[in-house]
């Protein structure tokens, strides 16, 4: 079995047919303390816009975004994978995917998060603006809060962990032996460069595989052989460390 940890995103899908925000309905309820810290001083925070701006790092023009913030507790939730947006997860494109697909995806997909740590796929949750570089008032840094209470959550997942968070999410909480996955692309001359620009769309893209696969790998190699059968040039050189490598 896999368990994909996806990277959020800033842009968040509006609205919502679910109840408003219960964070004991969702996955990983001993980080409910956390979240409730976070929630509230985020809230909070939306009194006041020029802080909010400052602490966000938003202009005057994405004071909506702080609406969302201040509307917390009372907004629409929908499933995690259906509220965010963006570059990776239009790759991913859940709706498209059959029931049985989006049943395999519900159980293989969660998402780290500045605000909840990390939700399941289907856990409901309103739109948000916090990122993980964010400082709020009054608060430590986000990830002094989150390492001691997320660090032993994520330890304690009994799967193949493919760890596609950013940075700065990833450092909330470190994933010990997780499987993490770099895309080069390659040019005719064979000389090879980060992927930048098209990076979350690649690992959309490998999330969406996973994710809906009827096979089960249950270590990196394994992993790495179902990626191959797939038809996408992956290279392992030991260790977790996996490489996507993209020819121009």
């Amino acid at each position: 079995m896999v368990l994909l940890l996806l990277p959020p995103s800033e842009t968040k899908a509006p609205g919502g047919d679910g109840p408003p925000l219960d964070l004991s309905a969702l996955t990983a309820p001993e980080l409910t303390g956390v979240r409730t810290t976070v929630a509230e001083a985020l809230v909070d925070l939306a009194g006041d816009l020029p802080a909010s701006r400052a602490a966000l790092g938003l202009s005057p023009k994405q004071d909506a975004e702080i609406t969302r913030n201040a509307q917390l507790w009372t907004s629409p939730t929908r499933p995690a994978l259906e509220r965010y947006t963006g570059v990776l997860y239009d790759a991913l494109d859940v709706r498209s995917l059959t029931r049985a697909q989006r049943a395999r995806a519900d159980r293989r997909l969660a998402v780290g998060s500045a605000l909840f740590g990390v939700v399941a796929a289907a856990d409901p949750i309103p739109a948000y603006r916090l990122s993980a570089g964010s400082s709020l008032p009054g608060l430590p840094g986000l990830r002094t809060l989150w390492r001691p209470v997320l660090s032993p959550v994520l330890a304690a997942v009994d799967q193949v962990v493919v760890d596609l968070r950013s940075g700065a999410y990833a450092a909330l909480a470190p994933v010990p032996g997780a499987v993490t996955v770099d895309v080069l692309s390659e040019r005719p001359d064979g000389t090879r460069a980060v992927v930048s620009h098209f990076n979350k769309a690649h690992k959309g893209r490998l999330a969406r595989l996973l994710a809906t696969t009827s096979g089960e790998p249950d270590s990196v190699v394994r992993l790495r052989a179902l990626l191959r059968r797939a038809g996408l040039h992956v290279e392992h050189d030991g260790g977790t460390a996996l490489t996507l490598v993209v020819r121009e």
